[in-house]
């Protein structure tokens, strides 16, 4: 299951999948850590969509800050993230020694981390990709093409599509 690049989720959506409040949401935002990609606030009474790539990397940042690591090197890190392609973000895991965020992109890159005495806690992206995938499958998102209401794991199955058809 992917999601498609063509949906955006507005703030309480996006909090939900990351698993973060609200003013945390709007604090990250307003401070330049993680802004929506989609659309931004242009003023009072408008919404923000972000995108998938978006609450990634806000369910990452709030794991870094639960562990202890501090602002300054999540934002070297988001940075970071930022940079890599997208197709790249699946294959990397984030270690950290509470101090300094390590990416690492093969077994053989953690093994040397910890062998050097680095290295207190991981954080696989591929796993947060997937959890994030499973929140969002049954949150309501925004088709950035039309602005209609899309659930992404609505339709899914043979069933649903049976019954659209039907009108049931």
């Amino acid at each position: 299951m992917s999601i498609s690049p063509d949906i955006g989720y507005r703030g309480a959506t996006a909090c939900v999948a990351a698993g973060i409040s609200y003013r945390q949401l709007d604090y990250w935002a307003r401070t330049g850590l993680v802004e929506p990609s989609v659309r931004t606030a242009a003023g009072s009474g408008s919404q923000r969509l972000y995108g998938f790539r978006d609450i990634l990397v806000l369910k990452i940042v709030k794991r870094l800050l639960d562990t202890g690591v501090s602002l300054q090197n999540i934002r070297t890190a988001v940075e970071h993230l930022r940079s890599t392609g997208i197709s790249d973000l699946e294959r990397i895991t984030l270690m950290s020694d509470g101090a300094s965020i390590y990416e690492c992109t093969s077994p053989d890159d953690i093994v040397d981390l910890l062998q050097g005495g680095q290295g207190v806690f991981g954080i696989a992206i591929g796993k947060v990709w997937h959890e994030v995938e499973g929140s969002l499958l049954n949150l309501q998102g925004e088709n950035t093409l039309d602005g209609s209401a899309v659930v992404s794991g609505a339709n899914n199955d043979e069933l649903s599509e049976r019954r659209k058809r039907k009108g049931a």
